[in-house]
């Protein structure tokens, strides 16, 4: 849970003020710019594949009050996580339903890897260091460009943190949606099945290592897939697990 990351370095409050208040920014700014952006992208994919409901809806805007949750968005100011406003899409009005909520659906990842590719891209230049949460030495942090990478490292590892997560094929998950647009329509229609099960599924995925004291963890799976992706927007590798 991004509450537990946040208070693992709480101790920095005292120690390393100025790191401390670089990684609570970077937290608040992932949060709140991905996932704005993440439903726009959604909204915007949606609107030019014919389905004007999310434009209808006011929700085809950069303005984040357009998709303030009262209680998911707040969370992310006093939790360290939430969710914002899920655009609401009808890819019937479109010509090809099925092929539309796929890439409506995987819009909203793909969004979350621009974000991370733009915060990488100073770090891949080599205009200022790579400095990731799970970087050691934080007391060592003294210059501006050591606590501008901490930031845009750790924009660029939550990011890509979202885009993995809302990859997953459980509903009502984005991959749920991308997967089904590529079954076949028989195994979809099984798949879909699963639908009104996936919030419980999902939060057993979320407390399986809490559940089993680390046996099994959801970064067994994705850790790779995010390290990957961490040296592609940053040039270095990052083992994640």
């Amino acid at each position: 849970m991004l509450e537990a990351m946040i208070l693992r370095y709480l101790p920095l409050l005292f120690s390393a003020p100025e790191v401390f208040a670089v990684i609570v920014a970077a937290f608040v700014v992932s949060m709140l710019v991905g996932l704005i952006f993440h439903e726009y992208c959604h909204a915007v994919v949606a609107n030019r594949l014919g389905d004007p409901t999310a434009r209808l809806m006011g929700r085809l805007t950069l303005n984040p009050l357009a998709h303030y949750d009262p209680i998911g968005t707040t969370m992310i100011l006093f939790a360290g996580f939430g969710w914002a406003k899920p655009v609401p899409v009808n890819p019937n009005y479109t010509a090809n339903p099925k092929r539309s909520m796929l890439l409506i659906a995987f819009a909203g990842p793909a969004s979350n890897l621009v974000v991370a590719a733009l915060a990488g891209l100073p770090i891949r230049l080599g205009i200022v260091p790579f400095r990731h949460l799970f970087d050691g030495g934080y007391l060592d942090f003294g210059d501006g460009l050591d606590l501008l990478g901490l930031f845009l490292g750790t924009v660029l590892f939550l990011n890509v943190l979202l885009a993995v997560f809302n990859l997953l094929p459980i509903p009502p998950l984005d991959g749920s949606k991308v997967l089904m647009g590529l079954l076949p329509d028989h195994l979809a229609r099984q798949y879909a099945r699963l639908e009104p099960w996936g919030m419980g599924i999902l939060m057993l995925v979320i407390l399986a290592p809490y559940l089993t004291n680390g046996a099994v963890s959801l970064l067994y799976v994705t850790g790779p897939v995010i390290g990957l992706l961490i040296w592609l927007f940053s040039g270095e590798y990052v083992a994640v697990g």
